[in-house]
């Protein structure tokens, strides 16, 4: 009898510990998304340059350190703000181009942003109200990223469109995994750091909707 007890208040201490990092999780990602578009809101405004791929790619990468670095501390906290708005810096520009330059921009940027926000919202509330295990993505995820990585280099150093949009589409499918799987390991209980949790599905969003808003101006005829 003691057993049964001490199994369920186990049970029910887990239960409680993964709904704190999922709202945790869920409130910084709420928190960050609204300054990363405030930086890059401010970016447009003042027709701030983008930064340019290699300070894109140190910038991105030495943040991305620190906040594993310091994601058990409350210095945690400041280096996720850091990123996401050094990625809010460089998406500005990205989505000034679209609202200028492009005819038909602001419908494209809406309609990115509104299908970046369905799909995440439709992911995630599967991956919490089935409580599947997702946790075989991971290796495929992992792959996938470093792949689509490379070819997104390719595509930029060689000038090859056709790469550029595959590698788009290939983002969009692994995004939606990797949110699939993130939200999946937080509600099993295999995901314990809500400052982790949140910058992966940041970069899902981020990446997400970019893909989204490439593959849009492509089809639109626009790009």
């Amino acid at each position: 009898m003691q057993r049964i007890e001490t199994s369920v208040v186990r049970s029910a201490d887990t239960a409680l510990a993964t709904n704190k990092v999922l709202r945790n999780t869920f409130t910084l990602l709420s928190m960050t998304l609204l300054f990363s578009a405030a930086v890059a809101g401010l970016s447009m405004a003042f027709n701030w340059p983008h930064p340019g791929l290699v300070i894109t790619l140190v910038g991105y990468f030495g943040l991305l350190f620190l906040t594993h670095k310091l994601a058990n501390s409350v210095w945690g906290l400041a280096a996720v703000f850091a990123l996401t708005g050094f990625m809010g810096l460089t998406l500005g520009p990205i989505v000034g181009h679209y609202l200028t330059a492009v005819p038909n921009g602001h419908q494209l940027v809406m309609l990115a942003m509104g299908g970046t926000g369905v799909i995440f919202l439709g992911l995630a509330s599967y991956a919490m109200a089935s409580r599947k295990d997702f946790s075989f993505l991971g290796g495929f995820l992992t792959v996938g990223i470093l792949v689509g990585f490379v070819g997104s280099l390719i595509a930029v150093f060689f000038s090859i469109p056709a790469l550029s949009l595959a590698v788009s589409a290939m983002f969009v499918l692994l995004m939606s995994g990797l949110i699939l799987y993130q939200v999946s390991e937080i509600v099993r209980g295999g995901e314990t750091n809500y400052i982790l949790a949140t910058v992966t599905l940041f970069v899902s969003i981020y990446n997400l909707f970019l893909s989204l808003l490439q593959l849009l101006g492509v089809f639109s005829g626009d790009e």
